[in-house]
């Protein structure tokens, strides 16, 4: 947005269009990245409700699978999983 004057500022100075975390790569500073053992997995969908980011993306079948580009390894899916389908491994860089 280009201005043509002071008065054109809107009230309370906000020029910027709101944003989202979903721009930005917030999956580079994880340290543990979370493993789907998909012969486990019963399709229960706890780890895609309870996933804070949401970085455990839903397929139509139900199956799932983790956005390890928004994925931060707060282990919070692995820990919900009820037959410890995922675990979390050490990230390697």
């Amino acid at each position: 947005m280009k201005l043509r004057g002071w008065r054109e500022i809107p009230i309370g100075g906000i020029l910027v269009e709101p944003g989202s975390a979903a721009e930005y790569r917030t999956g580079d500073w994880r340290l543990f990245r979370p493993i789907i053992d998909y012969s486990k997995c019963i399709k229960c969908l706890l780890c895609w409700i309870y996933c804070p980011e949401p970085a455990i993306t839903r397929k139509d079948d139900d199956s799932v699978e983790v956005d390890y580009y928004h994925c931060k390894g707060c282990g919070i899916c692995a820990s919900e999983c009820p037959v410890k389908a995922i675990s979390m491994v050490e990230e390697v860089r």
